[in-house]
């Protein structure tokens, strides 16, 4: 792919060095610049996509109008339509920060934008037919206005519509009271509470007798009208007043008056204030869907259960969209229609068994990397930490829904002459904050960031909810300074008003919080693996956190053994209750716990995900699992292993006896268990094999029929 970059100056309004921004910009084919690309200078433009034969565009253009011109000039060169990447220079770059770091960024934004397009994943589709029937809960003009694309079904819930104004006449109306809703986009389930059967007749001999509360259109009686003689009026016993329930299945939910089950919702369903855009979303998903898919699934690698043991629950845990599910105790079922692009599971996940396809983690570290290096092509920094241009790289992801547009909205405020400025962030744009994890944020501290900043939604995020990343930022802020690194991670929502709040505590996390790194920015380069793992995904958040944690060690040195605060990793104690019986091994999906044929029970630290299989499932409750990174249990801190280890990662943590078969030799089970089991049933079998000079216990289970066989002959 031939790959050019091209830099507009916006009429002298964007206040950049253009030549510094070409000599910054790295690995492309050719780098040009106009003081206005999208008038006269996409002529230039075009002779340079002819003369270099280019695939690819990377321009920094910020407004609508000039993108259009790019997007129209793709298409007149017969590029593939989605040839033109655009970067924000001006409303998040030039217009607030000084001019030397916003040249700085933009050239790093350039060299960031190219590293991911190397990585862009072919996009694939998922889809699922469903019908045109909708349920609208309470809001007679939103069931009118679907009338003439939809099967409309209006649900009551305890309202009254006998004098609305809105033509409900193609509207089915249907009493009762929500008490649940469930299923999913296509197949939604209903579940309605009501005092009135569907004998009903509507003769409204009921409403005249009732109490003034009984409605009469539909006819409804509420939970706390009275008993009375009034009941008995209705010709055909409709009225029941211990209630009663029924279900009705649509395709799609409008629910104006409910908090939904989760700040993002499920697909279909809608909670909240109703308005134009969702009346069009509800009629562009009549009769099915078609959407991206966004996530690769790779389920043989999953911590989430075996054996009906429930174990790892990270991605049901996160999803704040009802995607995905637990049918069973070991089973986990992803509904990729419903899943809506946050990445909550993806960065939950610690062995990679779902991961975003698009920006895939592997995506999201080129970026960053890119981000951090300001190594010109001649081998020379174009700018120097503390001389000019940003002396203070943090990354910062920031989400592309409202984070991203009120930071653009903060530019153009500058433009018509307030005063906002703020540190210049190095931006990494996600689908929304829950896409970041623990291994995202470490690996932009071995790569060489100051710090780390999440910028999303706060309290107005449409997936997560009021501060969510709180805890994600207290573990790693814990971890970090267990690193010996201090507190380097924040998250900060920029305000829909005033950009004030936002640009103070900004400010604060980057000037007076953080200090220089002691690691080298732009030198390092993830694998998104461990040396010796198991067979599973690149980039998975343990293997990835872990090769990012070894880079931050080369270059301090804790005080502490056991890092705190990362959730994926644990370490195994064993009781002398340990019986040995192999339910640990059996049940680990990482490999991590191996019982030898001398009777020891062997730890793996670096395999293990922390998914408490292991410990659930031990039917002698021997194992107990400590949260957090032992640096000393890993390979390379370890003494020199003991012949009888596989290698330096295992640890023995747990040292019993076999019992060896009296007649063949073979180890076939614990001495404890052997012990154990000769407690509970020994009175049973005494006698069994009255010729033997040994314990029918004594002999393996081949050997012990073999001996009970050559009794029968005898």
């Amino acid at each position: 792919m031939n790959v050019g970059a091209f830099v507009c100056g916006c009429g002298g309004t964007c206040g950049i060095d253009l030549e510094e921004v070409r000599e910054g910009v790295r690995d492309v084919d050719v780098v040009a610049s106009s003081e206005l690309l999208c008038e006269g200078g996409l002529d230039s433009v075009e002779h340079v996509i002819d003369e270099y034969d280019l695939d690819q565009l990377i321009v920094t253009a910020s407004d609508d109008r000039c993108r259009r011109a790019f997007r129209e000039l793709v298409e007149r060169k017969d590029l593939h339509p989605d040839a033109a990447a655009f970067i924000d220079h001006r409303e998040r770059a030039a217009w607030v920060h000084d001019r030397e770091a916003a040249t700085d960024k933009t050239a790093r934004l350039l060299n960031a934008t190219h590293a991911g397009l190397q990585e862009e994943a072919v996009s694939r589709t998922v889809s699922r037919d469903a019908g045109d029937r909708v349920a609208v809960v309470g809001d007679a003009e939103t069931a009118a206005a679907l009338t003439e694309s939809a099967d409309v079904t209006l649900v009551a819930d305890g309202r009254e519509f006998a004098n609305v104004d809105t033509d409900l006449e193609d509207v089915d109306l249907t009493r009762g009271n929500i008490v649940d809703v469930d299923g999913r986009f296509g197949e939604f389930e209903l579940t309605l509470e009501s005092r009135v059967t569907e004998a009903c007749i509507d003769c409204m001999e009921c409403v005249r007798e009732g109490p003034d509360d009984v409605t009469a259109r539909p006819v409804q009686i509420p939970a706390d009208a009275p008993d009375g003689e009034w009941t008995g009026v209705c010709p055909t016993d409709a009225i029941d007043m211990d209630g009663t329930t029924r279900r009705i299945t649509v395709d799609q939910v409008i629910h104006p008056d409910t908090d939904p089950d989760t700040r993002g919702g499920r697909l279909g369903y809608y909670a909240g204030p109703v308005d134009a855009a969702t009346i069009a979303a509800v009629e562009s998903q009549l009769g099915g869907i078609e959407k991206p898919a966004f996530l690769d699934l790779e389920m043989d690698v999953c911590a989430a259960g075996a054996s009906s043991q429930r174990g790892c629950t990270a991605c049901s845990d996160a999803c704040p969209h009802g995607a995905v599910s637990r049918p069973s105790i070991d089973v986990v079922e992803f509904d990729e229609v419903a899943c809506q692009n946050c990445g909550a599971c993806t960065s939950a996940c610690p062995t990679g068994a779902t991961q975003l396809q698009e920006p895939s983690n592997r995506r999201i570290a080129r970026e960053v990397e890119a981000l951090l290096k300001t190594e010109n092509d001649d081998g020379g920094w174009l700018f120097d930490r503390g001389s000019s241009g940003i002396d203070q790289p943090v990354v910062a992801f920031v989400c592309s829904e409202r984070a991203a547009d009120r930071l653009r909205e903060y530019g153009r405020r500058t433009a018509l002459g307030e005063s906002v400025s703020y540190p210049p962030i190095l931006p990494v744009k996600v689908n929304c904050t829950d896409t970041v994890g623990e291994a995202h944020v470490m690996h932009a501290l071995a790569a060489g960031a100051d710090g780390v900043a999440i910028v999303g939604c706060g309290g107005d995020c449409l997936h997560s909810g009021p501060d969510p990343k709180e805890e994600l930022v207290e573990r790693l802020n814990r971890a970090t300074a267990d690193l010996g690194l201090g507190e380097r991670v924040g998250f900060f929502a920029p305000g829909a008003d005033d950009p004030g709040q936002f640009i103070e505590e900004l400010s604060m996390f980057v000037v007076e919080r953080l200090d220089e790194s002691p690691v080298p920015a732009g030198e390092h380069e993830a694998d998104g693996t461990m040396e010796g793992d198991i067979d599973r995904p690149a980039f998975a958040s343990h293997a990835w956190t872990l090769e990012s944690v070894r880079t931050l060690l080369e270059h301090v040195d804790p005080e502490r053994e056991v890092i705190r605060g990362l959730r994926d990793f644990a370490w195994m104690e064993v009781s002398d209750a340990c019986n040995l019986t192999p339910t640990c091994t059996n049940l680990c999906p990482t490999d991590a716990v191996q019982r030898t044929n001398e009777g020891d029970l062997l730890f793996n630290h670096e395999r293990c995900v922390n998914c408490g299989l292991c410990e659930e499932g031990c039917p002698e409750t021997a194992i107990t699992m400590q949260d957090g990174l032992d640096l000393s249990l890993l390979p390379e801190n370890s003494e020199e292993a003991p012949d009888d280890l596989p290698n330096d990662a295992w640890t023995r943590v747990y040292e019993g006896e076999m019992q060896e078969c009296v007649r063949c030799g073979k180890p076939f089970a614990s001495a404890g268990t052997v012990d154990k089991v000769r407690g509970e049933v020994g009175d049973a079998v005494e006698g069994i094999a009255p010729e033997s000079p040994h314990s029918v216990f004594e002999y393996c289970g081949d050997c012990r029929t073999r001996l009970l066989y050559e009794r029968g002959e005898n």
